[in-house]
């Protein structure tokens, strides 16, 4: 399993649709992969889950995903999540 802290860098923050982006994204990988903010995990592969966090801009955040290829999840989450992939 790896973990990693993630600053979102994207403009709209998470709102509806960065956040299908972002499951989309996640749903290109094996891993289980799990967003943490707070008190709150959540699926990334959840649409619904992932809406539930409001995140903003500049907000920081945990992913960690375990899994066959966890390092390019970890890395594709972050990427996309760096405005990269908005």
């Amino acid at each position: 399993m790896k973990n990693k802290n993630v600053v979102i860098q994207l403009k709209s923050g998470l709102d509806a649709r960065p956040v299908a982006l972002l499951v989309q994204e996640a749903s290109k990988y094996d891993s289980i992969i799990y967003i943490e903010s707070g008190e709150k995990r959540v699926n990334a592969k959840s649409i619904m889950g992932m809406m539930s966090l409001g995140l903003g801009n500049g907000e920081t955040l945990n992913v960690s995903a375990d899994g066959s290829d966890e390092d390019a999840a970890i890395e594709g989450i972050e990427a996309f999540l760096s405005g990269k992939g908005e």
